[in-house]
């Protein structure tokens, strides 16, 4: 099967496109690298482009004979939405539109969605599964949840097949050391706290000691990124059976900052300092999602994401890259 992978230059994409490439698939991946990294990209073809660009897309669905797209082009810093939505929803929802209306155009009707975890906001109840009530808290996570009502309209108006998958906090790195996490800005916890351990930060934040967690810290649930890759490589099979599946990927185990903290530095052997700082706004005292319909529907579970592994393969990483992809 063709596929065509969009922002395949990013983190999640570039390790989807790794496994694709593992199991035979032919990958053409369209990235403007505003964001992403040439050196990131593992393809039959690359071509530097935008989604929103129609004429592209299409020539580049119908050259080469794609018979599916994952789609990974989105800006997702949270803090960055609430400061230009403009962007967010322009790039994030409209963009998505085009792109959407380029594959229909070329009788492409498979699509796998990167979505999020952010669509729920604030959970009542932990771990968060499919049917949770939708609050999104930014901008960042109404964009993603918009696309998710334009793939239900698709899906009932012009027999789209699709799945969103969302999910919680992707953490790791290819355990060969070939890819890594190298987000610029970078805003993730694990990268940010590796950089302490290798001497290329002066320390590490903590923010918010007061939250109704054992500890008080926040608590999140991080999941291997070669285990979401394996995720949408299984939700692209189901769809030759299924027109649209919307699944939670998580692995029902919260970690805590402090956790985290102490778990890297057990990893890594090296110590660094810990600033408390006060909340964040909008930051949810405890994110944790249920796989319980994944593992139903896709036969899928996390293979890859306890915490030792995930700092272990992002740490040989850093190791290996510690000012990240050279492009």
């Amino acid at each position: 099967m063709n596929i065509l992978v969009t922002g395949g230059a990013g983190y999640i994409g570039s390790h989807t496109c790794l496994a694709l490439k593992e199991l035979g698939y032919k990958t053409v991946v369209l990235d403007t690298l505003e964001r992403g990294h040439l050196a990131a990209v593992i393809a039959d073809v690359f071509v530097r482009g935008d989604i929103g660009d129609v004429s592209l897309v299409k020539d580049l669905l119908t050259k080469h004979n794609i018979e599916a797209v994952m789609h990974f082009s989105a800006y997702t810093y949270v803090e960055e939405s609430v400061r230009k939505p403009s962007m967010y929803f322009r790039n994030n929802v409209v963009a998505t539109i085009n792109l959407l209306d380029a594959m229909l155009e070329c009788d492409v009707k498979k699509f796998v969605f990167s979505s999020t975890c952010a669509i729920y906001g604030q959970p009542d109840i932990v771990p968060i599964a499919e049917d949770a009530p939708q609050n999104p808290l930014s901008p960042y996570g109404f964009t993603k949840m918009a696309v998710e009502r334009a793939l239900d309209a698709y899906s009932q108006a012009y027999g789209l097949s699709f799945a969103a998958l969302r999910y919680f906090n992707a953490a790791g790195a290819d355990a060969q050391g070939r890819l890594g996490e190298d987000h610029r800005p970078e805003t993730h916890a694990i990268p940010l706290l590796l950089d302490a351990a290798a001497g290329l930060r002066p320390g590490f934040k903590v923010f918010g000691t007061d939250y109704d967690t054992p500890d008080g810290s926040c608590i999140r649930d991080y999941i291997h990124v070669m285990d979401l890759a394996d995720a949408h490589i299984r939700a692209l099979k189901l769809l030759d059976s299924e027109k649209a599946v919307k699944l939670n990927l998580g692995t029902t185990n919260g970690v805590s900052v402090l956790e985290l903290v102490e778990a890297v530095k057990r990893v890594t052997g090296q110590t660094f300092d810990v600033e408390f700082c006060g909340r964040r706004p909008g930051d949810p005292a405890k994110l944790v999602g249920s796989n319980t319909a994944a593992r139903d529907m896709l036969g899928w579970a996390p293979k890859h994401s306890d915490l030792n592994t995930i700092i272990e393969t992002a740490w040989k990483w850093k190791l290996a890259n510690p000012q990240g992809y050279i492009n």
